[in-house]
């Protein structure tokens, strides 16, 4: 069964550039930080809930695997996904959990400044 083997880069193939571009994408953190939660386990791909397409889930899942953040395993007509957490502290300390740990700190400031007279659009110069 060596045909249906998913290629992954080695740990001392990672590289950040890959990494950073496959983060790039808010799809793709979304998927990170869910697996983060739970970095030992592995994940039914098809579990995830994005609004995208299943041929757009399918391109995700290979910039996520090839740039290293996480390995998928072939089981059949079910592919199975858990984030390379070791590999990647060990390569790059930190990195993941800032990562999402920034992406978190968005979505919380913009929610905090909506109210705030921090919107686009606000008059702040009547009180």
């Amino acid at each position: 069964m060596a045909s249906s083997e998913l290629l992954h880069p080695p740990v001392e193939e990672l590289e950040v550039g890959p990494l950073l571009l496959a983060l790039a994408d808010g799809n793709r953190r979304r998927v990170v930080a869910e697996l983060a939660e739970r970095p030992d386990e592995e994940r039914l791909c098809a579990s995830f809930d994005l609004p995208v397409s299943k041929s757009s889930r399918t391109h995700h899942w290979r910039v996520l695997r090839e740039a290293g953040l996480v390995y998928q395993r072939d089981a059949g007509n079910r592919l199975y996904m858990r984030l390379r957490k070791d590999d990647l502290d060990r390569r790059f300390p930190g990195l993941i959990r800032a990562v999402i740990a920034a992406d978190q700190g968005q979505d919380q400031g913009q929610d905090q400044g909506q109210g705030q007279g921090q919107g686009q659009g606000q008059d702040q110069g009547q009180g």
